[in-house]
């Protein structure tokens, strides 16, 4: 008897699960509208000076104050202005950075908590 409690109950789990998982075709409600990044400067793999500027477009599906940047794990200072249908993000290497590649690490939130990120590399002279 136990069993077929246990069977019942988890069916009765899993099929609420899978009819909301499609959620409602009609709408926009509860999806994700995916977040993009565009326009690096420097362009991947250049060549820059420690404290060289970069910067990038976000779309505006990115909240502008969930955009966060990181180099080497360390969070790095940006600037974020609105511009046509996103956000021009702006800021310097760190000066610590030198001899080294860098990966420019970019994290944004947008709508409905959905999350986009992406990044590029630049090599920083001596």
């Amino acid at each position: 008897m136990k069993l077929q409690n246990i069977l019942w109950i988890t069916i009765l789990l899993i099929i609420p699960a899978n009819v909301w998982a499609y959620g409602d075709s009609g709408t926009d409600t509860g999806m994700c509208k995916k977040l993009s990044f565009s326009d690096f400067t420097p362009v991947n793999s250049a060549e820059v000076a420690p404290q060289s500027a970069f910067s990038f477009f976000a779309s505006g599906a990115a909240y502008p104050k969930s955009i966060k940047v990181t180099i080497k794990g360390r969070s790095v200072p940006v600037t974020v202005k609105p511009k046509k249908d996103g956000f021009q993000v702006t800021g310097k290497l760190p000066d610590s950075l030198k001899g080294a590649f860098a990966k420019i690490n970019i994290e944004a939130r947008g709508a409905n908590q959905c999350e986009g990120s992406a990044g590029w590399l630049v090599k920083v002279t001596k």
